[in-house]
């Protein structure tokens, strides 16, 4: 029997770049905000099970996770970039922010458990750079995916059966890099980034790994072309 995974942000970017990875040798859960958001990968992979919730809806949410019965691998590529400076920032903004990358996660996880402690399964969570060091203009980004290694650091204990791995990429060439890259008001180009299919790929290896070791943490950095 295949392994089964569930894919957060799966409609465009690193999601989809991650569901192409995995559709050859797992199951599919591919999550969304909504069905129509997924219209075009369910088209490029027919197998896959749509699965869309508002992240942030906890209500939806657990019913959308009362209805995987089975799951060995569960992917957190979800998230928000909320970009500014401290001075600039509000209430809402960190808000925003520390829910979408931290709190909606844990939830999601913690209503997973159970499916997850019955195949000894893995989690992985697409942290970034800024999980490692803030940079300036930052702040509650960088303070999400801190908070996100922190979070993955207690559950690797918590949860001795599971395997739990941060994976840490530097920019990934995405459609939401080129708003954060207009947002910083420079040219775009790609060659300074890493590939979505690279960093996918990363996250296969990781799940492949074999059961006699604990993938942790993987750092990528693009090389400059």
């Amino acid at each position: 029997m295949r392994p089964t995974a569930l894919i957060t942000g799966a409609s465009r970017g690193l999601g989809a770049a991650i569901a192409r990875e995995l559709a050859p040798t797992h199951d599919l859960f591919v999550g969304a905000r909504t069905p129509d958001a997924l219209t075009a990968l369910i088209d490029e992979i027919p197998d896959a099970r749509a699965w869309p919730a508002d992240l942030t809806d906890y209500d939806a949410v657990a019913e959308a996770a009362s209805a995987i019965t089975k799951l060995d691998v569960l992917v957190h590529n979800a998230g928000v970039a909320d970009l500014g400076t401290i001075a600039e920032s509000s209430v809402e903004q960190w808000r925003h922010t520390l829910e979408g990358n931290v709190i909606a996660v844990a939830e999601l996880t913690r209503l997973l458990l159970p499916v997850l402690r019955a195949s000894k399964g893995h989690v992985v969570l697409i942290n970034s750079g800024a999980g490692l060091r803030a940079n300036a203009g930052w702040a509650s980004y960088a303070a999400s995916k801190f908070a996100l290694r922190a979070f993955g650091d207690a559950l690797r204990l918590e949860e001795p059966d599971l395997r739990v791995t941060s994976i840490h990429p530097g920019r990934i060439d995405t459609d939401m890099q080129r708003e954060i890259i207009g947002h910083e008001g420079r040219e775009y180009n790609a060659d300074e980034f890493l590939t979505a299919q690279t960093v996918a790929r990363t996250v296969a290896n990781a799940i492949a790994t074999p059961r006699d070791a604990h993938p942790t943490e993987i750092v990528l950095r693009p090389i400059k072309r």
